[in-house]
């Protein structure tokens, strides 16, 4: 099987690309990894910690844009600051509440921009808490209908139940 051994070729093709890498840029690697001691950044695992989010869910905001961390081009880590972990808060509560992708895109920006209109925030709020209440009003007609089913059935030995005969959208 020649598998282990293209692994181990590529695996040391890696390191050689690093270390080229590391020795054209040094500079650069040497100052984000100083910044990195200083506590000025964190990397995402630290990020994740931080704003009370897993590192695939930060990963992803900063996939999306959401977030804009830097990025050590030598060893492709990427550096969160205050500021980062501040935006990972914000959306992480904003996505708590149920506001999607995009409505966290729009909050973002009016949270970056300390000019901003209140109106503007309170239309997309309100916004959310009418779409709440219309998912509230079918959880309830669905609790209706389910406790509806629930009590037609007897629940004993038998083969014959309603909540079965109503999720199939047959009749009783």
């Amino acid at each position: 099987n020649g598998y282990p051994w293209r692994a181990w070729l590529i695996w040391h093709l890696h390191l050689v690309w690093l270390i080229i890498y590391n020795s054209e840029d040094e500079r650069r690697y040497t100052r984000v990894r100083a910044t990195a001691k200083k506590g000025a950044s964190m990397k995402i695992s630290q990020a994740a910690a931080a704003s009370g989010l897993t590192v695939k869910t930060v990963r992803y905001y900063a996939n999306i844009g959401l977030v804009s961390p830097t990025i050590d081009t030598a060893t492709g880590y990427r550096h969160y600051d205050a500021s980062d972990i501040a935006k990972l808060k914000f959306v992480g509560t904003a996505r708590r509440f149920d506001f999607s992708i995009d409505d966290c895109r729009e909050l973002l920006a009016l949270y970056e921009d300390k000019d901003r209109p209140s109106r503007d925030v309170k239309k997309i709020a309100m916004n959310k808490i009418a779409d709440i209440d219309r998912r509230l009003g079918e959880l309830r007609r669905l609790k209706s209908e389910l406790a509806a089913l629930a009590q037609a059935c007897d629940g004993d030995d038998r083969p014959h139940c309603p909540i079965i005969d109503g999720l199939a959208g047959t009749p009783r």
